[in-house]
């Protein structure tokens, strides 16, 4: 019997059943949002060299002086510095982590909360510094209406703005979320990781943005 079973056993193999492990849809859907964010600043990039291309070279460079590198040096870091806050809240949500372990100071015990409110306040700290930025041009007479430059300088570095405020208002999302959930799984984690995709993207484009219209002048 034994060896009747045995070759019934071998004739008839158990199926084994393969798992496919498909994209996670929202982080697909994000990416793909997040390219068609990428091709308005190049439009906006595109509008940018257009107009410096067509405008004089003196008058440019005199509104382009009225720039203060250094506090813009100073406001990109922070907005760069934040990226990576941000992924290490990444870190903490990947670990099911939501809170500190610790004090508060001691940050290297902090949860995915922490960690994304530091992201927050940097970002909220960029924001006030270009709100300064713009105070000071607008004293200076440099408007969005007062030349070519200041149309193209407050559209391209404004748009920006307005992103960066549309990902502190996702953090405040994904925080509110995470607080409210009774556990924190596997949904509160995608939901930090996919805002975390649109963070590190406006960070990016700052970066590309600062070197054309701070330092290339």
């Amino acid at each position: 019997m034994a060896v009747v079973s045995t070759a019934t056993a071998a004739a008839n193999p158990t199926h084994q059943h393969v798992t496919v492990n498909r994209p996670n849809p929202v982080s697909v859907g994000t990416i793909v949002w997040l390219a068609s964010e990428l091709m308005f600043f190049a439009a906006l990039f595109a509008m940018y060299f257009t107009v410096r291309q067509t405008m004089p070279a003196e008058e440019w460079a005199l509104q382009a002086d009225k720039l203060n590198i250094t506090f813009s040096t100073i406001n990109t870091i922070v907005l760069v510095l934040s990226s990576f806050t941000c992924q290490w809240a990444v870190f903490k949500a990947e670990q099911f982590k939501p809170s500190r372990s610790g004090k508060l100071y001691q940050f290297w015990t902090w949860g995915m909360h922490e960690w994304l409110t530091m992201t927050y306040l940097m970002g909220a700290f960029f924001i006030g510094g270009q709100i300064f930025e713009y105070t000071e041009l607008v004293h200076q007479g440099l408007t969005i209406s007062s030349s070519a430059y200041g149309s193209v300088f407050y559209m391209t570095t404004g748009f920006h703005g307005l992103h960066v405020t549309g990902g502190l208002i996702a953090f405040l999302f994904v925080l509110g979320r995470s607080f409210a959930a009774k556990r924190f799984g596997h949904h509160e984690a995608t939901t930090t990781i996919v805002t975390s995709y649109y963070w590190h993207f406006v960070d990016v484009v700052w970066i590309a943005l600062f070197a054309v219209i701070y330092l290339l002048q």
